[in-house]
């Protein structure tokens, strides 16, 4: 990190209004994201070592949070390949997306910005546990941003798109007034995704990426990229969203 490039632009804090905030959000949404939210720096302070926006980015005031849904027929059809090939492809969605914000971002209001990566690529990767973490978990900057709350199976849910959002975030200097956490969305007496998991991979908060990523990722005769198992997203009964739309 250029400490010396960071100093020089960190001596004078944009402020955004809350019209200003509101006018990025809609941006945002044109854009493509069906949701966008708002969170302060403050809100990361608990966010574990080498996980919180200012290890990446050192003069961070606020994080901007959007998801992109995938369509609900995804999950009503019986393919590997072709949920994966839009996963894959929402992916490159986001990126994109966070790539336009942060370009606006720094044209129109003179910030910097800082696009995050919504997968890979990322550093830490333990080969023995099969456990990869991106720069910064999304799911959690969703939460915080009042996009959604997160599963018994640590999916992240929004209240109208369910499990099917995938998640991307710009950090930047502009401080901007958060916007309200989100109210639960996971059932309180449903354990459908923790007992439907057939590699017994999941537990009330918690995920074994080890035991879940030999089920779940594969390759077809032609070396495509399949994902062999999405059952804890398909058999939520949140996962079309609580206001199903």
């Amino acid at each position: 990190m250029n400490k010396e490039y960071n100093g020089n632009e960190a001596a004078r804090d944009i402020v955004f209004s809350n019209v200003s905030k509101e006018y990025l959000r809609k941006i945002i949404l044109d854009y493509g994201a069906q949701v966008c939210g708002f969170a302060d720096i403050e809100r990361f302070e608990d966010a574990p070592k080498g996980s919180h926006p200012c290890d990446i980015y050192s003069d961070c005031k606020s994080v901007v949070a959007f998801g992109v849904s995938l369509p609900k027929g995804l999950y009503m059809v019986d393919s590997r390949l072709i949920y994966g090939h839009f996963y894959d492809d929402v992916c490159n969605k986001v990126n994109e997306i966070a790539y336009k914000i942060a370009l606006l971002m720094e044209k129109e209001y003179g910030a910097i910005a800082v696009p995050i990566p919504a997968d890979g690529p990322y550093e830490y990767w333990d080969t023995k546990n099969l456990d990869g973490r991106g720069w910064l978990s999304m799911k959690h900057v969703a939460v915080q941003a009042g996009l959604g709350t997160l599963g018994k199976n640590t999916l992240f849910l929004n209240q109208l798109y369910g499990n099917r959002l995938t998640v991307g975030c710009v950090l930047t200097n502009i401080v901007v007034n958060p916007d309200s956490y989100a109210e639960p969305v996971c059932l309180p007496n449903c354990n459908e995704c923790v007992t439907n998991c057939p590699s017994g991979a999941l537990h009330v908060g918690s995920a074994a990426q080890s035991e879940c990523r030999m089920k779940a990722y594969g390759k077809g005769e032609k070396e495509f990229n399949t994902v062999d198992c999405y059952r804890c997203r398909t058999v939520c009964p949140m996962r079309f969203g609580a206001c199903v739309i």
